[in-house]
């Protein structure tokens, strides 16, 4: 009988901890999700779930921050945390023997952070200074200029990291609010995975939060309204920055795994499309790929290249050519087969780590509220026809649906042609 390594279970405060015990490895990795981020605020204070998380490793009454970090550094493990547009967590990754202090870290900063003004004021600047990294990295920048032309005014195309002139304003009663309204056990959850028992690990979780309790806000906001807008941002840099794009696919859309493969085929590989037609028969760029984002009732599958300004309006007609191959010509059954390895081998490959084997934990019950084995993401795979995905190229790849954006010294017009 084969071992069931997945289990789940509830806190008496209702938090759901998860977990996928991997044999054969030393470490463990453990992360405290809570499911609210950049598209969950209000517009007058965009940017509070990027700036709690840098608080929250600031110090609390048992730790400063120099104590926090030395804690995790000194059995040689590592600590960070991150915020995406509709989840923001907390993780650290350690020896498994290590999990218990990993847990004694990360519910204190979570539960017991101080939120001093002075060390807002401190990591402001330090927030101020990531906005303005990437202001000046085009090839970075320009997806959130993309996804604010294609979803306008919308909260999912809001950078997560926040504005300038609004992180400046937020102070130390915006943090606890959004703390209050949003880091409730029905909003958070565990996910950890590697060298671990799961009953354990309950139990360390169950003491760790005790007494964090009470009920979230609701943040429900109709999904975003896509427009096919061209955005121009012109600078004096050597390469012009396109990204290019349209709605892609919620993340639990029923053709995700169709989606996955015309990703792939497109431009998810140096064997891609786009990749062996602009960059290695033509030269016109060094980077070229495609991407597929996907939340929970929107999606977006985008273009990337840097070129030469002079090749902009080439580089363009390339992408969309290529797409409308994709949409009006039937797939070869070889490339369909290989996409469909590749995405497999992919997906295999990706989850050797026990990093990335949490990760796939909290999707699957941020999304799905269930744990989806390989075992049937694989089926899914398999079973799209060519005919479904024809149907999804024709539904997707339409000449009306791109919208363009691009950071560089060329004119409107050329991306326009």
């Amino acid at each position: 009988m084969t071992t069931c390594l997945y289990r789940r279970d509830v806190l008496p405060n209702g938090m759901v901890v998860l977990t996928e015990q991997m044999p054969y490895v030393k470490s463990a990795s453990i992360g405290v999700w809570v499911k609210v981020g950049s598209r969950d605020e209000a517009p007058e204070v965009a940017g509070v779930s990027h700036f709690m998380e840098h608080m929250l490793f600031k110090g609390t009454d048992r730790r400063s921050a120099e104590q926090i970090a030395k804690a995790i550094d000194a059995v040689g493990g590592t600590m960070d945390a991150f915020t995406s547009r509709e989840n923001t967590c907390f993780f650290a990754k350690v020896l498994g023997e290590h999990l218990p202090l990993a847990v004694d870290v990360l519910s204190d900063a979570f539960l017991h952070s101080r939120l001093e003004s002075e060390d807002i004021a401190r990591e402001r600047q330090v927030i101020l200074q990531e906005i303005k990294m990437v202001e000046d990295t085009p090839d970075d920048l320009v997806h959130d200029l993309f996804a604010e032309a294609i979803w306008g005014n919308h909260p999912a195309a809001r950078p997560i990291l926040g504005r300038k002139e609004i992180v400046m304003r937020l102070m130390r009663d915006d943090l606890r609010r959004h703390k209050d309204a949003f880091y409730r056990p029905d909003r958070t959850f565990v996910a950890a995975a590697g060298d671990l028992d799961h009953d354990r690990l309950v139990d360390l979780l169950a003491r760790a939060f005790d007494g964090f309790e009470g009920r979230s806000v609701r943040s429900n906001s109709a999904p975003p309204v896509s427009t096919a807008a061209v955005r121009v941002e012109a600078r004096e840099t050597s390469q012009l920055h396109l990204c290019l794009g349209m709605d892609g696919l919620p993340y639990g859309h029923e053709d995700r795994y169709a989606l996955y493969l015309l990703n792939a085929i497109l431009g998810g590989s140096m064997s891609s499309r786009l990749f062996q037609e602009i960059r290695e028969k033509r030269g016109l760029a060094y980077s070229v790929y495609s991407y597929q984002a996907s939340y929970r009732d929107c999606g977006l599958l985008a273009v990337y290249a840097g070129t030469n300004p002079e090749s902009s309006s080439q580089v363009v007609d390339l992408i969309r050519a290529e797409c409308a191959r994709l949409r009006d010509e039937p797939i070869d059954h070889g490339d369909f087969r290989q996409a469909k390895d590749q995405l497999k081998g992919n997906l295999l490959l990706g989850l050797e780590g026990t990093s990335s084997r949490m990760t796939r934990l909290a999707k699957m019950e941020i999304y799905f509220q269930r744990n989806c084995g390989l075992e049937e993401i694989i089926a899914g795979i398999e079973q799209v026809s060519p005919d479904h995905f024809q149907a999804l190229t024709q539904r997707i790849l339409r000449d009306d649906a791109f919208a363009v954006t691009s950071i560089g010294p060329v004119p409107q017009a050329a991306l326009l042609s």
